[in-house]
This record gives C-alpha cells, structure tokens and sequence, in this order.
C-alpha cells in the first residue's frame, strides 16, 4: 500500500523513491490521472540522479498538439519493491501517471491534508 495526502492546492501527493547512478532520492509526486504515462521528472532532478537517456517519446497534450519528450532509464521504489522505469523529461513538478497506477485502487479523501491510499488489487 502506498499511503499519501491531498495538500493545500488540492493535488494528491504520495512519496517515491528513485534511484539513479550514485544516490537515491525521495521526492514527492503529484498523481495526475489526466497523464497516461508513467512519470515525468524535471530535467534538473534528471541531471542530478544522472539517469540515463534512452529515446524520445511523442505525447499528445490537453490542448491536442503534439510535443517530444526525452525518456530516461530509472529505478524507483513502487509499493515496495524496485521497478525499472522509463521517465519522460518535463520541465513541471514530477507527475505520476496512469500506467505507474494501473493494477491498484486509489482512494482521496478531497481536502486539505485529506488521505490518499493506492492498493494493489488482488485477482480472484
């Protein structure tokens, strides 16, 4: 279970964990589930872990243009366990996405400091 909470602008944030070349950083992310990617980061946190390029990647924005975005090779710390990762290079906070989401139920209590919870879902 990763466990989080909705701050003062009404973003959910939960804690993560990245790993990059010679030191770890936790940081938090914003859950945005109008992003269906996995997860973007800034370009200087990017430099800082000295994560490693890997291709670009084309996204279709909200307004419908078309931008291309530089991806990365990480490790981070999902629910945890460590996960490779490809991370998109955006110059915005750092954006969890829905792919990063899938298989797990998430939950917001929608107010200042209110609790956010993903859970993995189990199969019958």
């Amino acid at each position: 279970m990763i466990l989080g909470k909705i701050n003062q602008r009404n973003e959910a944030l939960i804690p993560l964990l990245i790993v990059g070349a010679h030191k770890r950083i936790e940081i938090e992310v914003v859950i945005d589930t109008g992003f269906s990617g996995i997860l973007t980061l800034p370009p200087n946190l990017i430099e800082d872990l000295n994560l490693v390029w890997k291709q670009q990647s084309r996204a279709m924005m909200a307004d419908g243009s078309i931008s291309q975005f530089d991806q990365f090779a990480a490790t981070i710390l999902w629910d945890g366990s460590p996960r490779q990762v490809l991370v998109e290079s955006v110059n915005t906070a750092p954006l969890v996405g829905m792919r990063l989401l899938k298989g797990y139920e998430l939950t917001m209590q929608v107010v200042a400091n209110g609790d956010v919870q993903l859970q993995r879902l189990t199969r019958g």
